[in-house]
């Protein structure tokens, strides 16, 4: 490994971290520097430009939405100015669900698509894997009654996040990749390409 891979790397991981101390501190104008400016955000419960997402995470978080992020291990491919960074995480969501208040964990990675313009690195698409999860009482004593139809009705690795969502009023997007699959497989690909010169995403959402 080269230097100036190693150093790549080095931001790449940074900038990976940064992200998620930024965005659940509520830290938005340093949680900006993270993105280049037609950086693209695509989650459970938004798909859209980064600008946008910022825009909406901070109206959630003054509002008192709590999602907050816990990262594991990095594999990062490079290919010059371009890479691809597979992080291992957790998604925490507490909210009321049919009155009781719960905490819902999804864990997954995230699946980005980076690129290093004029000597910074920063994010062009970020796409998060959704492996599984589980949904928790804080209190022990208590239990929500949940909809077993409408939950079985939900992707199997986000099926309880997206049903806290859908109790708090958002659309949950239902076709995102999960661990194995033809959705997950089709990302893959577009990795694959990006590191090649090709694009990040066709923007349709």
């Amino acid at each position: 490994m080269t230097d100036a891979s190693l150093h790549d790397r080095l931001a790449i991981r940074d900038l990976i971290e940064n992200w998620a101390i930024w965005r659940d501190a509520g830290d938005w104008d340093r949680f900006r520097t993270v993105w280049h400016e037609d950086g693209w955000m695509s989650a459970t419960w938004f798909q859209g430009t980064a600008s946008e997402f910022i825009r909406v995470s901070r109206q959630g978080f003054e509002d008192g939405v709590s999602i907050l992020h816990f990262l594991g291990g990095t594999s990062i491919d490079l290919a010059a100015d371009r890479a691809v960074a597979q992080t291992k995480m957790t998604i925490s969501q507490r909210a009321s669900v049919h009155g009781v208040l719960c905490d819902v964990v999804c864990t997954g990675r995230f699946y980005d698509f980076l690129e290093k313009r004029q000597g910074r690195w920063g994010i062009v698409l970020r796409q998060p894997i959704y492996e599984k999860d589980r949904l928790d009482p804080v209190d022990r004593a208590a239990s929500p009654e949940l909809d077993r139809w409408a939950l079985a009705a939900l992707p199997e690795g986000y099926r309880h996040l997206a049903y806290v969502q859908e109790q708090i009023g958002f659309k949950v997007k239902r076709d995102m990749p999960g661990l194995k699959g033809p959705v997950v497989e089709e990302l893959y690909r577009r990795g694959h390409q990006w590191l090649r010169g090709g694009e990040a995403l066709v923007r349709t959402a």
